[in-house]
């Protein structure tokens, strides 16, 4: 069945759900699509459930998390089409174009006039030794377990990376009375950070919060180690020892867990399959799509919402996901430019005091080489086609090798399962450092549809026409 809609919204985290609410309001049909069974996306996933089944868990996770409550019931008060655990696979982005989804095991097409993506940000890859065995998880994934299923660590467990995730994870395992053997914190650039303070003290909030985690983490005794220069993880069919090197001076922990984190970035497949601009973000190292001060993408029919244009935080893509869905309202000609504007300026305010504090963020945690292009050469990068990083720099370097799409000819690197999601960003590093060149000039993987998995089956059952003005994938 094909079904026509304004607006189809891709994603339900704060950047989703608000420019649902928003578009709703404004009179647009809107279809909402999204892979988890419920609204909240990663940062606020789980939060209806838990609210009325595990309250005391909205405590541990703290009051940021919770605040995503009355953002989700508003969401599902608004007027609008929500298709959850549904995966979109593939968007033809053209004015009334069709957006392709998996939902419970039927393919199905939506019409719209204007799509809207917003699916957040994911970890950046932090391929360090040891990386792979098992006992080796990132904090996101770990947070997810404590959301959705209450699951927390067991055993002796280390935090190592940088970040904020790292230690809002830190002080959760603590309200839940789990406590980290140790903090291992990766380099971050105080000094350099410093000029940018006077933006990051005026978004709203940003200060006290990060000093009451760090006031949790000291209560709570967690032996906490800056300027980690080196990390590795050892052990025969799991994760067995850390090792980590601390202001000139090696040190050795038995562990039974290790969690991973060197940041976020945009969650970027589903505006790369659509052939979007994207341009490279050197504060936050990491691609972006070209997006105008609206969030309208290099294609008409596409806007970008949330920290899939940049990482702005939970609320900063809120304000977004409101902007956005102002700019789709006025585009598609259901509401003057003046009608929205009251409306559209306080977000816009709103999405600017957020803004603010990105570029203090995103200088004290900016990854050093060493985490992104990983030294050791019989580091894995492509986990899912097992490509290792010197195999990466001799394909460079002795077969000059210019790019990460030439790449997948000669090692199938970023072919595997996750299309590249876990080594795009470290093979297109390593490679603009084995050249000597700018990660820009070495460019991203050329993603193509479907970006989630389907049958041929699923592809015959669609029965429909091709048409004659889509991307060509």
């Amino acid at each position: 069945m094909i079904t026509a809609f304004d607006l189809a919204i891709v994603g339900t985290g704060p950047a989703g759900m608000a420019a649902a609410i928003t578009a709703s309001e404004l009179g647009l049909s809107v279809a909402v699509l999204d892979e988890q069974p419920e609204p909240g996306g990663q940062i606020y996933r789980g939060v209806e459930r838990l609210a009325i089944s595990r309250a005391k868990h909205l405590e541990w996770l703290g009051p940021d998390y919770a605040a995503g409550l009355d953002l989700a019931r508003a969401f599902r008060k608004s007027k609008i089409e929500y298709f959850d655990a549904a995966q979109v696979w593939q968007i033809e982005p053209v004015e009334n174009g069709r957006l392709f989804y998996k939902r419970n095991g039927v393919t199905g097409i939506l019409n719209a006039k204007k799509f809207l993506i917003a699916p957040g940000a994911m970890e950046r890859p932090m391929p360090v030794p040891g990386w792979t065995l098992p006992g080796v998880m990132t904090c996101g994934a770990a947070q997810t377990l404590m959301k959705a299923n209450g699951l927390a660590p067991e055993g002796k467990f280390v935090l190592a990376g940088c970040g904020p995730l790292l230690l809002l994870l830190a002080a959760q395992l603590l309200r839940a009375g789990v406590r980290p053997a140790a903090i291992l914190e990766t380099e971050v650039h105080r000094w350099a950070a410093l000029p940018r303070l006077p933006g990051f003290l005026a978004a709203p909030g940003y200060l006290g919060k990060g000093l009451a985690l760090l006031r949790e983490i000291q209560s709570g005794g967690v032996p906490y180690h800056k300027g980690v220069t080196h990390l590795a993880i050892k052990g025969d069919t799991q994760a067995r020892e850390i090792e980590f090197a601390c202001s000139g001076v090696t040190h050795s922990e038995p562990v039974d867990l290790v969690l991973l984190h060197q940041g976020v970035v945009p969650n970027g497949n589903l505006a790369w399959s659509m052939r979007l601009a994207h341009e490279w973000d050197d504060a936050q190292r990491a691609f972006r799509p070209v997006l105008d001060a609206q969030g309208r993408s290099s294609n008409p029919a596409v806007l970008v919402a949330g920290d899939a244009s940049g990482i702005i935080g939970a609320k900063g893509a809120q304000a977004m996901g409101q902007v956005v869905a102002c700019a789709a309202a006025i585009d598609i000609g259901r509401i003057s430019k003046q009608e929205v504007n009251e409306r559209a300026i306080a977000a816009h305010a709103e999405l600017a005091k957020h803004r603010g504090a990105r570029p203090f963020l995103d200088t004290l945690y900016r990854p050093a080489q060493q985490w992104i292009a990983p030294r050791d050469d019989n580091t894995l990068v492509c986990r899912c086609e097992e490509v290792r990083a010197g195999e990466i720099r001799r394909l460079v370097l002795e077969q000059q090798c210019p790019g990460p799409n030439q790449m997948k000819s000669f090692v199938r690197c970023g072919m595997g399962p996750c299309q590249g999601r876990l080594c795009g960003l470290t093979t297109v590093e390593l490679i603009a450092e084995c050249r000597g060149v700018l990660v820009q000039d070495v460019g991203y993987y050329r993603i193509r549809s479907p970006i989630k998995p389907i049958t041929v089956g699923d592809l015959a059952a669609l029965d429909v026409p091709l048409r004659s003005d889509a991307v060509n994938p």
